[in-house]
C-alpha cells in the first residue's frame, strides 16, 4: 500500500492536480456514507478521510506513521467489522488486486461502503503510461485498471456501483505553466468525452441477499369462501321449496 515514489511524485504539478481533484471528490461522497468505523488504505500522508463524520477514522498501511500495518491483501480486521473502506490507487499499484477486493468484501458490514479511486487507462495519462512504463518511473508503471474491469469486479462480489466520476483531463505536463494552459479541457472533457478522465472515484455498497417472505394469498381464498357461500345459499332455498310443496 505504501508505493515508493508515488509520494513524491504527488506534489509535483501534475500530482498536485491529480491530488487536489481526487479530494474534493471524495469530500463530496464520503460526507454521506455514514456508520462507525472506517479505514483508509493507503496514502497516509493524505487525510482522505477529513469529510466523512463516523466516530471512528484510521489509516491502515504497510509502513509509517500509521494506526495499523498491514499488507492490502490481507487485512487485520474481523469479518464484517468496518463501515467504509476507501482504496486510493491500492488496486494498480496491489500485487493481487483482486484479492484486495475479496479482503474489503469481507470486512465490510452488509450495506458498507467502498471507494476506490483508480488511474484510466482510457486517457491522456493512459497513453503517457504506454510511453514511458519501461523506464520504471511511478506512477506509469502501476497496472492502470479501467472503471469497468473494477465495476465487474464489485458486481461478482456482490456490490452495488451506482457508478464513477471521471476528472482531470489535462495531460500530465511536469511544469504549472503547461498544465495551466490545458486547463480549459477540464471544462470541454466531461461534455465531450467524459469517461476519458485521467482519474475516476468509484464508490460501491456491499449488498446482502435477504430471505423472501411469501404471503398467502388471501384475495384467492376470500373468493373461494364467496363461492361457496353462494351454493350453500341455493341449496337452502331449494330445500325451502321442496319442504312447501
Amino acid at each position: 500500500m505504501s508505493i515508493p515514489g508515488l509520494s513524491e511524485w504527488l506534489d509535483t504539478p501534475a500530482g498536485r492536480y491529480l491530488i487536489e481533484w481526487e479530494q474534493a471528490r471524495l469530500d463530496s461522497v464520503l460526507a454521506d456514507v455514514f456508520g462507525y468505523n472506517a479505514v483508509q488504505l493507503g496514502l497516509p500522508e493524505y487525510a482522505l478521510l477529513r469529510a466523512n463524520r463516523m466516530p471512528y477514522r484510521f489509516q491502515c498501511a504497510d509502513r509509517g506513521a500509521v494506526a495499523v500495518l498491514a499488507l492490502d491483501d490481507a487485512l487485520p480486521f474481523a469479518s464484517a467489522s468496518l463501515d467504509l473502506v476507501v482504496l486510493p490507487h491500492v488496486l494498480e499499484f496491489a500485487r493481487r488486486p483482486h484479492q484486495v477486493l475479496r479482503e474489503v468484501e469481507r470486512v465490510l458490514v452488509p450495506e458498507g461502503s467502498v471507494v476506490i479511486a483508480g488511474l484510466n487507462p482510457f486517457s491522456l495519462w493512459g497513453l503517457r503510461r504506454l510511453a514511458a512504463r519501461k523506464t520504471g518511473a511511478v506512477p506509469w508503471r502501476g497496472q492502470y485498471l479501467s472503471a469497468p474491469r473494477v465495476r465487474d469486479w464489485l458486481t461478482l462480489l456482490g456490490f452495488e456501483t451506482p457508478g464513477a466520476q471521471f476528472g482531470c483531463y489535462a495531460p500530465a505536463t511536469s511544469t504549472e505553466k503547461w498544465l495551466e494552459r490545458w486547463r480549459f479541457m477540464d471544462r470541454a472533457g466531461p461534455r465531450w468525452w467524459p469517461v476519458c478522465g485521467a482519474v475516476y472515484v468509484m464508490h460501491g455498497i456491499k449488498r446482502v441477499q435477504g430471505a423472501r417472505l411469501i404471503m398467502p394469498n388471501w384475495r384467492e381464498k376470500r373468493a373461494t369462501a364467496k363461492r361457496l357461500s353462494a351454493v350453500t345459499q341455493r341449496d337452502i332455498h331449494a330445500g325451502k321449496a321442496r319442504n312447501s310443496q
